[in-house]
C-alpha cells in the first residue's frame, strides 16, 4: 500500500514532519517557550486516546498489515487483543488507558498510516453495503419483469439463461405462494430459488466490479 506524502516543511535542508519530535520543537522555539501548549498538547492526547480505542474495531487483516509495515508493535497489538476480552468496566477503563499511553508513544508516520487503515476500513463497508443494494435492487427488478431479464442479460452475457429463467420462474411461484400464506396470516418464507437469484447477482456483480479494477 502507497503511503501518503506527510506534511511538513523544510528547515536548512531538513525535512520536518508536521506533528514530529522536531516541529514541535520548532514551535516551541517560535513561541519563546520550552513547553507546548497545554491546549496542543491535550487535543493530540485526546486523538491518540481515540485512536488507541478505534483500534479495537480494526478488522485483522488491517491489523496485521499494520504490523507487518511496522506501524504497530507487539506490545501494542497485545494490549488490544487483552482489552477485547476484559469485560469488567474499570479493567477495560485501566486498559484502555495503557492502550492510549502506547499509542503516544507512536510517531506521527504511524499514527497516519493507522488512520488510513481506518479509513479504508470504513471505506470498504460503504462499499459492500451499496454491492448488497445493488444485488437487492436487481433481484427485485429481474423477479417483476421480463424485460429485466433480457436487460440483465444483455449486460452480463456469460450468464447462464436457461438457469437464471429457470429461477425466476420458481421463485415467482413460490412469491404466489408465499402471497397466500401471507393472507392466512402466517409470516412469508423465501424460497430457495428466491436466495439462489441474490447470490448469482451478487457474485456477478462482484466479478465484474474486479475486472474492472
Amino acid at each position: 500500500m502507497s503511503r501518503k506524502p506527510k506534511k511538513g516543511y523544510f528547515v536548512r535542508g531538513v525535512f520536518v514532519a508536521e506533528g514530529s519530535e522536531l516541529d514541535l520543537a520548532y514551535k516551541r522555539e517560535l513561541k519563546g517557550t520550552d513547553t507546548a501548549s497545554k491546549t496542543d498538547l491535550k487535543r493530540e492526547s485526546d486523538e491518540r486516546q481515540q485512536l488507541g480505542e478505534d483500534l479495537l474495531t480494526l478488522r485483522a487483516d488491517l491489523s496485521q498489515r499494520l504490523l507487518d509495515q511496522g506501524h504497530l508493535n507487539d506490545k501494542l497489538m497485545d494490549a488490544v487483543a487483552e482489552a477485547k476480552r476484559i469485560t469488567n468496566f474499570e479493567g477495560r477503563r485501566r486498559q484502555m488507558q495503557f492502550i492510549g499511553k502506547l499509542m503516544r508513544k507512536l510517531d506521527e508516520e504511524d499514527i497516519e498510516a493507522i488512520r488510513e487503515a481506518l479509513r479504508a476500513q470504513h471505506s470498504g463497508s460503504a462499499k459492500e453495503t451499496l454491492a448488497l443494494h445493488q444485488a437487492e435492487h436487481w433481484r427485485d427488478r429481474l423477479l417483476q419483469s421480463d424485460d429485466a431479464v433480457a436487460e440483465w442479460m444483455a449486460a452480463y452475457p456469460a450468464t447462464d439463461s436457461q438457469q437464471l429463467r429457470a429461477m425466476v420462474r420458481q421463485a415467482r411461484k413460490d412469491n404466489t405462494a408465499d402471497k397466500t400464506t401471507e393472507s392466512q396470516g402466517l409470516a412469508p418464507r423465501q424460497g430457495r430459488s428466491y436466495r439462489e437469484i441474490f447470490q448469482l447477482v451478487k457474485q456477478t456483480l462482484q466479478e465484474a466490479e474486479n475486472a474492472h479494477e
